[in-house]
């Protein structure tokens, strides 16, 4: 898997639907054509390059293929967006202090 392809893979948003689907378990083609309101060869392509980009596994349970997500792209990802979530939670945190130091003092009911 190429970070190319992982990009490439999600950019895309009815993938993203798929893998949205997949979070909450393994499905069979069928029920994510019907989920997703796509034709079958359509959804057919949009699991192939989800397969290529290594972020879903099939396997055949008889006359049905089943897909479910590969944690390891989705960690793999994670891991290369620590830093940018951490310099946008730095930022609030310093947000939220500024603001905190603005407020004026509550008035006294005298």
């Amino acid at each position: 898997m190429s970070d190319a392809a992982l990009w490439a893979a999600l950019a895309d948003p009815h993938r993203r639907a798929i893998v949205a689907l997949l979070l909450e378990r393994p499905r069979p083609v069928g029920e994510i054509v019907e989920a997703c309101g796509l034709s079958q060869p359509s959804t057919s392509k949009h699991l192939r390059v989800l397969r290529d980009a290594g972020l879903v596994r099939v396997r055949q349970d008889a006359q049905r293929r089943v897909y479910a997500l590969d944690p390891a792209p989705i960690a793999a990802l994670d891991a290369w967006l620590a830093p940018y979530r951490r310099l946008w939670n730095d930022s609030l945190d310093a947000l939220g202090r500024r603001l905190d130091d603005s407020e004026e003092p509550p008035l006294s009911k005298d």
